[in-house]
């Protein structure tokens, strides 16, 4: 069975451009994927950063399933105990009730956000302590089945929203193998306990309501391009671009020249930062499929959610264009 491909649109303000721009190039992204034959579009919920508009993810996938008309769309994912589960229940039913067949909703226990957001969002510090009951609540309001007697979720659509969990550790995936639920494991920045985590998943998966059997995605960082060298020259600007926001936190947005910038990744300083982007596939179309293909099978993956780190808007949606085409493509004898 081939392996399903999605997209991590990271809905990022690029330098010079608006939040606006942002979510026009997130409508242009999904309309790309949903051409092109993505299964589905994530988006990500943070907090206080300046170079990311996705923070009301909620708003944003109903902005974009209103300029989509088949693609699922989702959170990739809600930081739940950011939240109210009560409250996703009925913003998750009310896109449901909207777009009928095409939500999802991954879970994820992270903030989302620094020690001093996480004050501001009224967060307690052991809020993460109470995900899987909150999961669990989460779901009995989607399906009509609430734990808290007298309290039910409104609107609540005909299907109840699909939900996933998402991690980079081996507590997400046993506790979506207990629930019964996907799992979706952050090897687009956090790839160390990958191979792990997924065979726990599998090897303690129990069958639920929403799912028979064990189904695993894995993010990977993708930049495709019609030539080799003119792909890797968007990944180095792309991941130049990211080590410079990380770095320049604290100096006063001093200006590090490309020449540091490589100096620090090289250096010893720079290895963790260098090695949360381990899975990444760039080139031309056919060396990322090879280089996907051979992911998926090592990961034991039955979905890629890929992210893609082209600076500008065109090379990204060619990137997303290039790569769909690649995976969609019959293999060569």
């Amino acid at each position: 069975m081939p392996t399903a491909l999605s997209l991590l649109d990271l809905a990022p303000i690029s330098a010079g451009q608006t939040a606006r721009d942002s979510f026009a190039a997130s409508v242009a992204l999904a309309q790309t994927a949903e051409r092109a034959g993505y299964q589905r579009v994530w988006y990500a919920e943070h907090h206080n950063m300046a170079v990311i508009a996705s923070s009301a993810t909620s708003v944003v996938i109903g902005h974009v399933a209103e300029h989509t008309s088949t693609i699922r769309l989702g959170a990739g994912g809600v930081m739940l105990p950011n939240h109210s589960p009560l409250v996703i229940a009925e913003q998750f039913g009310t896109l449901e009730t909207l777009h009928p067949g095409r939500i999802d909703l991954g879970l994820g226990r992270a903030p989302g956000s620094d020690q001093v957001t996480m004050r501001a969002l009224r967060r307690d510090h052991l809020s993460a302590d109470t995900f899987p009951q909150d999961v669990v609540e989460l779901q009995g309001y989607l399906a009509g089945e609430s734990v808290i007697p007298g309290v039910e979720a409104v609107p609540r659509a005909e299907q109840p929203v699909p939900l996933y969990i998402l991690g980079s550790s081996l507590f997400g995936a046993q506790l979506a193998a207990r629930l019964g639920l996907p799992y979706a494991f952050a090897s687009h920045f956090a790839p160390d306990a990958l191979h792990q985590a997924v065979r726990v998943y599998r090897e303690t998966f129990t069958p639920s309501a929403q799912l028979a059997e064990p189904y695993v995605i894995v993010g990977v960082n993708v930049v495709a391009a019609d030539d080799h060298d003119q792909a890797v020259a968007q990944m180095t600007a792309a991941y130049r671009a990211r080590t410079r926001a990380f770095i320049t936190r604290g100096t006063r947005g001093r200006n590090f020249t490309d020449a540091e910038i490589d100096a620090f990744l090289a250096s010893p300083g720079g290895e963790h930062l260098r090695s949360m982007t381990r899975y990444t596939a760039v080139g031309t179309p056919d060396e990322v499929r090879d280089y996907l293909q051979e992911f998926a099978a090592t990961a034991q993956a039955d979905e890629l959610i890929t992210a893609h780190h082209a600076q500008s808007v065109p090379d990204r949606l060619r990137s997303v264009e290039l790569t769909g085409a690649a995976m969609a493509a019959p293999a060569v004898a």
